[in-house]
């Protein structure tokens, strides 16, 4: 039996070849598709054996074609194709076989011929050393390959992962309404979580109009602001406020100090300032206290600030106002060194900050404060 290759621009004319020049006794062992068209492998009898005379089989019924009209692998291969598949397969594993049995024959005949030296005693054990030694390299370069694979893998699944739960979020998003859809882009620019947003965005009611739902939005993100019960005008003590610039320190005191003197009278507050960079700090506040009736005083330094708050003993609550500083600014951590500089007195500080500050930045300011108790 021999092999043949065959080459057509489609199936129909690589497997008309094969029939005009091998007859329909031709087995296809192959077929692949190359740059010009269509290789067929096929297989033949050296020698076609005769036909036998005997009566003509009934002609099974034609097997459905496939699509583009060319015919299956039974009409190809006929009745007989399995059995001269099976010897071609055979031949080829005797063929294989007599290929090994001459080439270990001529292995043993080379080593007849070759004539045997002596091997000196230690070059076995370096020879087993050498083998032992590549084996574990080997298996050390095996180990490490096998180990960064799996990293890959694992780094792999969780690209997909993540692929997956923003491709679900997106489809979940996807069937919010177009106002819908704003409103939780707007929520997200302003530094709330896509979770949180997602959430809010679906309780608002259908009826409103952009306006109306962006305030009822924001109204129930105040109602889930958690707030303690830590109320100033009901505490004692001396209570320092501190904060970036621009937060409203100082109106914030004013107005503390006004509803406090309401309460318990204007002798029983006084305020405090140590914010000596902003111009005109101190006169502010002496404004503010002038109009409650309540005493003002500055204080430079630890020791001074120590000074002040023995004299204002008596009181009933103290405020103190700092000076507004970015959380970048290194002159912060001078005046909050200040704080540590007075001993005997137990300073409440309350961190200040914009209602409207984004996430991110809320996390910066805090760390900026946070070498202080608040």
């Amino acid at each position: 039996m021999k092999i043949r290759r065959f080459f057509g621009k489609d199936m129909r004319e690589a497997l008309s070849q094969v029939k005009n020049e091998l007859g329909s006794d031709a087995v296809i062992m192959s077929n692949r598709k190359v740059a010009d068209g269509i290789e067929l492998v096929a297989a033949y009898d050296k020698e076609p054996v005769a036909k036998l005379s005997v009566p003509p089989k009934p002609k099974a019924p034609v097997a459905k074609q496939s699509e583009g009209g060319l015919p299956t692998l039974s009409e190809i291969i006929g009745d007989d194709g399995p059995d001269t598949l099976r010897a071609l397969l055979e031949k080829q594993a005797e063929q294989k076989a007599a290929v090994a049995e001459r080439v270990e024959a001529a292995n043993a005949e080379a080593e007849k011929r070759a004539p045997a030296k002596p091997a000196p005693e230690v070059a076995p054990v370096k020879q087993e050393t050498q083998v032992f030694d590549a084996e574990n390299e080997e298996a050390e370069l095996s180990g490490g390959g096998s180990l960064a694979d799996i990293r890959a893998e694992i780094a792999s699944l969780r690209n997909v992962l993540q692929f997956q739960l923003a491709d679900m979020q997106q489809q979940q998003h996807s069937r919010l309404k177009p106002q819908q859809r704003y409103l939780l882009q707007q929520l997200c620019d302003m530094g709330i979580s896509q979770t949180l947003a997602a959430q809010l965005v679906t309780y608002t009611p259908a009826e409103c109009n952009e306006r109306e739902a962006w305030l009822y939005l924001l109204k129930l993100l105040s109602n889930r602001l958690a707030t303690n019960n830590d109320d100033i005008l009901t505490q004692q003590g001396v209570v320092a406020l501190v904060g970036p610039t621009g937060t409203g320190k100082t109106t914030t005191i004013a107005k503390l100090a006004a509803r406090y003197a309401q309460k318990y009278g204007a002798d029983q507050v006084a305020l405090i300032t140590i914010d000596t960079y902003r111009i005109a700090a101190y006169e502010q506040l002496a404004t503010y206290g002038k109009i409650i009736g309540c005493p003002v005083r500055k204080a430079q330094s630890g020791e001074q600030l120590a000074d002040l708050l023995f004299q204002l003993r008596n009181k009933r609550l103290v405020l103190i106002d700092t000076a507004g500083f970015s959380q970048r600014d290194s002159r912060l951590i001078s005046q909050l060194a200040t704080f540590g500089q007075v001993s005997g007195q137990q300073v409440k500080n309350y961190l200040v900050v914009q209602g409207n500050t984004q996430q991110a930045t809320l996390k910066h300011i805090i760390n900026a404060y946070k070498s202080i108790d608040l």
